[in-house]
């Protein structure tokens, strides 16, 4: 696009569907050439990242672009911070001529303070944070979606429900749609011909489920085993919150023992386990131990153990 004789283009990435560098950086390539009505060939495996991002570098000089925005969506679901020092640095590093730049979005306020150092350096970044919506916002956002369903279906009391529960918890429209749209999907199997308000407490619970095997959703086997060791571990001692890793291991490797599979080592279980808290799933900390004892580490969920749980022992999801 041109106006004022700047010419633009822009890509969009939802880091939840692309989580590595390497399919992010496709899809914004993939992204651009969409927007530059080209030809140009795009692989969906066998190159690097790198070389993704360099035929966008190409594409953006062979067609003069002078402005490239790439949108990268809940950018705190990518596995690193390559794409984003990338693109930062891609104009000084005479990579391209374009003026790059970035929106970086996510719910997780704390995400900017966890960028690499060598990003930090090289980001000339301004900041906005919206509000949650409350419910009545919620409430104007569902009117809109009704559509979706026939007249008649929905009780008056379902969208003021699924509102106020959402602007309540968190006052985030995504889910609240979410949860209407599951609301509709019990009752369909249910085979019923009308939503009511006693169908949106299950569709809350629904809704996050599906929710948690998305962002789970391209990681190993092995990595759900251990996420739902340690959800059982949380949800049969509510006493505690925290466990070390030893004993997620022994229980990891009792699960992977009945699917008929190899267990990692407890070292590589103790790494995936800090990968996690990345994502917002776990938190690890070191404790001091009692005399005698040296420093150790435990983790905890910090999500729903009755929602992970039933998430991962859904064979789909495992």
């Amino acid at each position: 696009m041109r106006t004022n004789d700047v010419s633009l283009e822009y890509a969009y990435v939802d880091c939840s569907d692309y989580q590595t560098e390497a399919k992010a950086s496709r899809e914004m390539a993939r992204e651009l050439v969409s927007g530059l009505d080209t030809d140009r060939d795009v692989p969906r495996v066998g190159i690097a990242a790198a070389d993704y991002r360099d035929i966008v570098w190409e594409l953006l000089d062979e067609f003069r672009v002078d402005v490239f925005v790439v949108i990268l969506d809940e950018i705190d679901k990518l596995d690193d911070d390559e794409l984003l020092r990338s693109l930062s640095r891609a104009r000084e590093s005479g990579k391209v001529d374009a003026h790059v730049g970035a929106i970086c979005i996510s719910n997780k306020i704390e995400y900017r303070e966890r960028l690499n150092e060598r990003i930090d350096s090289s980001l000339q970044d301004n900041k906005l944070i919206f509000d949650p919506y409350d419910a009545g916002q919620l409430r104007a956002i569902l009117e809109h979606r009704t559509d979706a369903f026939a007249d008649g279906v929905l009780d008056g009391d379902v969208i003021p429900k699924v509102a106020a529960l959402a602007a309540k918890a968190h006052g985030d429209a995504h889910k609240a749609v979410d949860t209407l749209y599951e609301a509709g999907r019990l009752v369909e199997k249910q085979g019923l011909d009308r939503v009511s308000v006693e169908h949106v407490d299950d569709a809350v619970q629904q809704a996050e489920i599906n929710r948690f095997q998305k962002l789970v959703s391209g990681t190993t086997p092995h990595v759900k085993h251990i996420l739902h060791a340690l959800a059982l571990l949380t949800a049969n001692n509510p006493e505690q919150e925290a466990f070390r890793t030893h004993r997620v291991y022994d229980l990891y490797t009792r699960i992977v023992d009945r699917v008929d599979s190899d267990p990692l080592s407890e070292d590589r279980v103790y790494r995936l386990l800090k990968e996690q808290a990345f994502l917002g799933v776990t938190e690890s900390n070191h404790t001091g131990g009692v005399q005698g004892e040296g420093s150790y580490l435990e983790h905890r969920l910090l999500r729903d153990p009755d929602i992970v749980v039933k998430a991962l022992e859904n064979p789909e999801s495992v």
